[in-house]
């Protein structure tokens, strides 16, 4: 009877079950653990590109403001090509955009960069350069025979905030110039920006 008592508190042997699946769930843990970590990272990555993205098209505002000041300050210079300035007074339209399925970095590397002008880098880190383009077909005067796309003369009594043919609105035609800026950034952020103004 002792002899059966003794058998019977014997434990049964075990078979390793519990720390193989122990094993795998802290396999699963880590691989998760770090998945989690470089998901944190890639987003941490793309919200920083999107702020000097955001950052780089803020100071593109620089290189339009630059350049309307230009135009307005020098209204005998424009009709012709002063390329210190950026600025292209008409004449071959295809130079001037870049050709179907040309990039604006490869447009700006070719054909504008050795007419653009830049500014200083600003406090970001951006680099902003434009050039200005007359919508026009020839260099010379508006008046002139340059074709120039420019806004409609009015001169017409609709449209006014008093009754109807009270009050005749007037404007000249203006010619239409664009400008377009580049941004070049920290991590090599490039941006552009084009802007359309009528002077």
């Amino acid at each position: 009877m002792l002899t059966q008592s003794i058998h019977a508190k014997i434990p049964a042997r075990q078979r390793g079950v519990v720390l193989i699946i122990a094993l795998i769930v802290l396999v699963a843990m880590t691989l998760a653990g770090i998945a989690l970590v470089r998901s944190v990272d890639t987003s941490n990555i793309i919200a920083g590109n999107m702020a000097f993205q955001q950052s780089a098209t803020h100071s593109g505002d620089v290189g339009a403001e630059t350049a309307i000041a230009w135009l307005r300050a020098n209204p005998t210079l424009l009709s012709n090509d002063n390329a210190s300035n950026g600025y292209t007074a008409g004449g071959n339209s295809s130079a001037q955009s870049p050709a179907a399925r040309q990039s604006w970095d490869a447009y700006w590397a070719l054909t504008a960069a050795g007419r653009s002008r830049t500014l200083s880098t600003d406090a970001s880190g951006n680099t902003v350069s434009y050039v200005i383009d007359r919508l026009c077909d020839n260099a010379g005067s508006p008046l002139g025979g340059a074709s120039c796309t420019s806004s409609p003369v009015v001169n017409v009594a609709e449209g006014n905030s008093d009754e109807a043919n009270t009050a005749q609105m007037t404007a000249l035609s203006l010619v239409y110039y664009r400008i377009t800026s580049r941004i070049a950034g920290p991590r090599n952020t490039v941006s552009y920006i084009q802007t359309i103004i009528a002077l």
